[in-house]
C-alpha cells in the first residue's frame, strides 16, 4: 500500500516490533517513554452513549520523535489510551502527506462504526443466522440481511428528519423501528396506540440512561 501512496491504520498488538532509527522496539515499550506533553484528549467519534473520548499520543517513527500531538508523514504509531482505565492499544500508521493527529484518531475511529454496522446487521436482521451450505445460499442470505439493514437504515433517517423527538425521548432507533414493525406484521392482538406508547416509554427511559452516562462522562473529563 505504501507503493500505491495509499494511507492506513491498522491496529497493531502491544508487542507488535516496531524499527526506529534506535533499534527495534515492542509498541508498548514506545509507549512507556511518552512524557506526559504528547498526550492529547481526543473523541474517536459518536457511539450509542455519545462521545468516545480517549488520551492519545503519535509517535514518528521515521526519527523516533516521541513529542506527539502534532502532525505527521510517513509511518508513525497512534496510541490510544483508556481515562478510566489506563489500558492502551496501538495502531502502526501510514500516510504519504502530513496529516494531523485528529485525522488519524477519526480514521482509527471508525473500526467502530464497522463493526457496529455488523453487530447490528446480526442483531436486527440476522445477518450470522444462515447455516452455511453453499456459497450460492450464504450469498442470498447476506443480500437479504444487509437489504434489510439498509431498509431500517432508511427508515430511521427519514424518522428523524421528519419527526424531531420530544424533549426527554432519544431519537428513534433502527432497533426500536424493527421492534414496532415486527409487531404490526405479528399481527399483534394490541393496537397501534398501545405499541406507540410502549415505544415512548422505552425511548424515555434511554434517554434518562444516556443522560446519565453523559454525566458521568462528564465528571471524568474534568
Amino acid at each position: 500500500m505504501q507503493e500505491r501512496a495509499i494511507g492506513y491504520v491498522l491496529a497493531v498488538a502491544c508487542d507488535h516490533q516496531i524499527t526506529t532509527p534506535a533499534g527495534k522496539h515492542p509498541a508498548k515499550t514506545l509507549a512507556r517513554r511518552l512524557p506526559s506533553r504528547a498526550w492529547n484528549r481526543l473523541s474517536a467519534g459518536v457511539g450509542a452513549k455519545g462521545h468516545r473520548w480517549y488520551d492519545w499520543a503519535l509517535i514518528d517513527i521515521a526519527v523516533a520523535d516521541a513529542e506527539g500531538g502534532g502532525t505527521v508523514g510517513g509511518q508513525a504509531l497512534l496510541v490510544r489510551r483508556s481515562i478510566s482505565t489506563g489500558e492502551l492499544a496501538f495502531y502502526r500508521c501510514y500516510t504519504p502527506t502530513p496529516v494531523p493527529l485528529a485525522t488519524l484518531v477519526a480514521v482509527a475511529g471508525r473500526r467502530w462504526t464497522i463493526e457496529e454496522s455488523f453487530e447490528a446487521g446480526k442483531g436486527m436482521t440476522g445477518l450470522d443466522e444462515h447455516q452455511i451450505r453453499r456459497w450460492t445460499s450464504s450469498h442470498r442470505w447476506t443480500i437479504l440481511a444487509m437489504l434489510a439493514h439498509a431498509f431500517l437504515a432508511v427508515m430511521t433517517a427519514t424518522a428523524r428528519a421528519e419527526t424531531p423527538s420530544p424533549q426527554g425521548l432519544i431519537a428513534l432507533t433502527a432497533n426500536e423501528i424493527r421492534h414496532l414493525f415486527t409487531r404490526l406484521v405479528n399481527h399483534t392482538q394490541h393496537g397501534i396506540r398501545h405499541l406507540l406508547h410502549w415505544s415512548r416509554w422505552r425511548r424515555r427511559h434511554q434517554a434518562r440512561a444516556r443522560d446519565s452516562h453523559h454525566r458521568r462522562q462528564t465528571v471524568q473529563l474534568a
